[in-house]
């Protein structure tokens, strides 16, 4: 169902892997899908691919250059995402951005992101504020001291994921940014997963794979993009 494309970025070129409906992308809703520090792993494809069965146009764009980092390396993991450069990551976020509209002829477009992936999703809704209109952190982190978002540029509703369970993205630091985005005047939508850890969605990685949560943030989050960006 996807592919590996290139799309403008610019004046440099970036990489991504999109998938798009049966009938093709023209007048879908366009969705990017930010990793974790993995890199654009197969899971991110099949996200990718999951949303384009649901009527979805989405784009992944690989932030890590063709890098990936096995599922057993986390150490590994966090020193290729602490060494992401933030000006090239807005570069291709901010293109592909450009080639979902292009390609789906609709201007407003959503994002999701899981883990490092939710933190840059805030982020890109900062910077992209004239197509972005809809956010979806999933247990999301920004560890970059430069990738502070100025959250009064953010012009999208919010839905926050978390889960109670999470060492990293805690239910208060959850609690916290919905509290911190609604004093803007977004609309933000907070959903806790009580039975939950870090990284539930992630089916590739078993001891952290919760299957319940996973299916009610997927559902939760498909409605929340087609009555966003409807």
């Amino acid at each position: 169902m996807g592919e590996i494309i290139e799309f403008p970025s610019n004046g440099t070129s970036g990489q991504g892997y999109i998938a798009t409906p049966s009938d093709g992308a023209h007048s879908t809703t366009g969705i990017i899908v930010l990793q974790e520090w993995w890199g654009l792993v197969d899971q991110i494809k099949r996200t990718c691919d999951r949303f384009a069965e649901a009527g979805f146009t989405a784009l992944a764009p690989d932030l890590y250059h063709g890098t990936t980092v096995p599922l057993t390396e986390p150490d590994e993991a966090g020193k290729v995402m602490m060494a992401l450069r933030m000006e090239s990551a807005a570069t291709d976020l901010s293109g592909a951005v450009d080639e979902l509209v292009r390609r789906t002829g609709r201007s407003q477009v959503g994002v999701i992101g899981f883990c490092m992936g939710g933190g840059l999703a805030l982020v890109l809704g900062t910077q992209r504020p004239d197509a972005i209109k809809a956010v979806v952190p999933a247990y999301g982190l920004i560890p970059w001291p430069d990738a502070r978002p100025d959250y009064s540029k953010l012009d999208a509703a919010v839905l926050v994921h978390a889960a109670e369970l999470d060492d990293y993205f805690t239910p208060e630091a959850a609690r916290a940014l919905a509290s911190e985005l609604g004093g803007f005047g977004n609309d933000v939508e907070l959903h806790l997963y009580p039975s939950a850890g870090h990284a539930f969605f992630n089916e590739d990685r078993p001891e952290a794979y919760d299957h319940d949560s996973a299916e009610l943030l997927w559902d939760r989050t498909v409605a929340f993009f087609r009555e966003r960006l409807n």
